[in-house]
């Protein structure tokens, strides 16, 4: 009988998180990740469902002395938290001084295959086009991916397959979608003509990714992906997509803005999305993906806007009309 794979992961009730402790539990109903039966100890403030996990430890990042033992008897770490709040002393609390902490203890413990959940925010303001992971030099601007950034240097002394991804969609996305609405709303109109590419991934297809890395059977090697959805998404497919599916209004009776005039309306309206957060949308930001689904060994899926067509009931639940929670 093969011995078992023992998992931890932490950001379990968070958005990604919780789509890639569903994708464990199904894993595990189904015999993969691994070759195995899977064991599934889960890290954080809150308790998860605890029917998709073996064991729930209270943890918290914030509070490092928290995390001793934490991968004690684990083969897999799975860090797929992190704060993304304006607070700059706990985002550097929470992403660099408490990261370091789990891979301290991961290392202590001998875990040999470690995922650890980045971001494509860390390269700073774009345009992007089609960049490998490598030829820029990342210059983050917000707290949040600064201090993400500084999480990477223990992740990689530990060994970790580090992630960093592009606009996550799906149920639980509370800032993309409704992001877009919100500017549509300001802004109505095929923003610079709608030609701008994105890189997007689907939460459940970036789940099936964490989830790949993990059963891949080979101790991870201390290397940075990009891992969204190797296809960029044009700005413009993403808004009439949106719009097919109702959340968005008609794009029938809009016409194509230049970048200039975006800004422009932008600004003189009262909007809480800002000017570098409309650029990620709005102009080239898209990232080299294909490396990190072969080495994964799983397909990246039908993409982003698959993803979002599924969760439209969840974005219905959570937007009106014209009343957006950015």
């Amino acid at each position: 009988m093969s011995l078992p794979l023992r998992v931890v992961i932490t950001g379990a009730t968070g958005f990604t998180g919780s789509a890639a402790l569903r994708e464990l539990a199904r894993s595990r109903r189904s015999g993969g990740a691994g070759a195995g039966p899977l064991v599934i100890r889960a890290l954080g403030r809150r308790e998860p469902d605890t029917s998709l996990v073996d064991e729930w430890v209270h943890a918290d990042l914030a509070r490092p002395e928290t995390l001793a033992g934490a991968c004690s008897g684990a083969d897999v770490l799975l860090h797929l938290a992190s704060f993304v709040g304006p607070d700059p002393d706990m985002c550097e609390k929470v992403n660099s001084v408490g990261t370091a902490a789990l891979m301290e203890d991961a290392v202590r413990h001998g875990v040999e295959r470690v995922v650890h959940l980045s971001t494509a925010a860390v390269y700073g303001p774009g345009p992007h086009r089609g960049i490998a992971v490598g030829e820029v030099v990342p210059a983050p601007v917000s707290a949040v991916s600064r201090s993400r950034l500084a999480g990477e240097a223990p992740a990689l002394a530990a060994g970790a397959d580090v992630l960093r991804t592009g606009l996550v969609v799906g149920a639980g996305d509370r800032w993309v979608v409704p992001a877009v609405a919100k500017l549509f709303d300001t802004v109505p109109g095929l923003w610079d003509g709608g030609r701008a590419r994105v890189s997007m991934v689907a939460v459940e297809d970036l789940a099936r990714l964490v989830v790949g890395l993990a059963g891949t059977g080979r101790p991870s090697r201390g290397r940075v992906f990009h891992a969204s959805h190797p296809a960029p998404l044009r700005c413009g497919e993403l808004l009439r997509g949106l719009a097919r599916l109702e959340l968005l209004p008609s794009l029938a009776e809009v016409g194509e803005l230049s970048w200039q005039e975006c800004l422009r309306r932008l600004r003189c309206a009262d909007c809480v999305v800002s000017e570098r957060q409309f650029a990620l949308v709005a102009r080239d930001n898209w990232f080299d993906s294909e490396d990190v689904w072969r080495v994964a060994g799983c397909s990246p899926g039908h993409g982003p806007l698959r993803g979002i067509e599924e969760a439209a009931p969840w974005y219905r639940s959570l937007m009106s009309p014209r009343t957006v929670t950015p």
